[in-house]
């Protein structure tokens, strides 16, 4: 039972990184297009924007981890 509810841990958080990149990345081009000018400082808080979304997945990973092994 704690594999199962470990996979499904790791199914949503996974889906979760996925839509919450495509949104970060999205509008950070979507920023790039309407004012050029400031594409730098986008591109810096786009990755630090990715690392925080890709967070939760590593995090749901442990979690699954613990939950399977208890």
């Amino acid at each position: 039972m704690g594999a199962i509810a470990a996979g499904i841990a790791m199914a949503g958080a996974a889906i979760g990184g996925g839509i919450g990149d495509g949104i970060v990345i999205s509008k950070m081009l979507e920023g790039m297009a309407r004012q050029p000018e400031l594409s730098g400082e986008l591109r810096t808080n786009m990755f630090i924007g990715v690392g925080l979304v890709e967070a939760m997945p590593i995090i749901a990973f442990v979690i699954s981890l613990l939950v399977m092994n208890k």
